[in-house]
């Protein structure tokens, strides 16, 4: 009888790749010193210099149905950008945004949701080291499509560059109080549900 599939969330680090195994001398999940089951993988992942919240599963079908599906999922992510971010640079945001992206074609992304936010509400320490004369904006973001480095991206096309981008949630399933680093599993039944998807 095969083994029930399992379901976890991590709270990436700064500095992390999103895998196991890498021909490079980086930091790992696997450095994290969590025991995870066997054929575990990252869903969706988050880049070196990227936080917050990455799904690992042993279920492969994850993927397909989660970022493949008719329906696009919201992801939500605290950005921290250089500078103060006016109306006018939001609404931009709202609306789409062109960027370049692989192979020299530029995209403009879908509207998306978006809002300064003044006390962006997170307990962990930030690994940015940010200076008392420059200013700072945090933004709350919620997008449906996942280009590579899309929100850095976007951040870059209205003159901003993306200090610190922590991913929060994936549709229901959020990061919440889970600390850098740490693992928490979640039932599948829960987890389906959370992110509104179909076993």
């Amino acid at each position: 009888m095969l083994a029930p599939h399992r379901y976890f969330i991590l709270n990436k680090p700064y500095n992390m790749v999103s895998q196991f195994v890498s021909t490079h001398v980086v930091n790992l999940l696997g450095d994290i010193g969590f025991n995870f089951p066997a054929g575990i993988h990252a869903i969706g992942r988050l880049d070196n210099l990227s936080e917050g919240l990455l799904i690992l599963t042993t279920n492969r079908k994850i993927t397909r149905l989660l970022f493949e599906a008719k329906i696009p999922h919201k992801r939500t992510y605290l950005v921290l950008v250089n500078h103060i971010v006016t109306e006018e640079k939001l609404q931009l945001l709202r609306e789409g945004t062109s960027f370049r992206i692989r192979g020299g074609d530029y995209y403009t992304s879908a509207p998306c949701e978006v809002e300064i936010v003044r006390e962006p509400g997170i307990s962990f320490q930030s690994p940015y080291i940010m200076t008392g004369h420059i200013f700072y904006t945090w933004l709350h973001i919620t997008l449906t499509e996942g280009k590579y480095h899309q929100v850095r991206k976007m951040m870059a096309a209205i003159h901003h560059r993306c200090k610190r981008l922590i991913r929060v949630s994936i549709e229901d399933l959020t990061l919440g109080d889970l600390q850098p680093g740490c693992v928490r599993e979640v039932a599948e039944n829960d987890f389906f549900k959370l992110l509104k998807i179909k076993n």
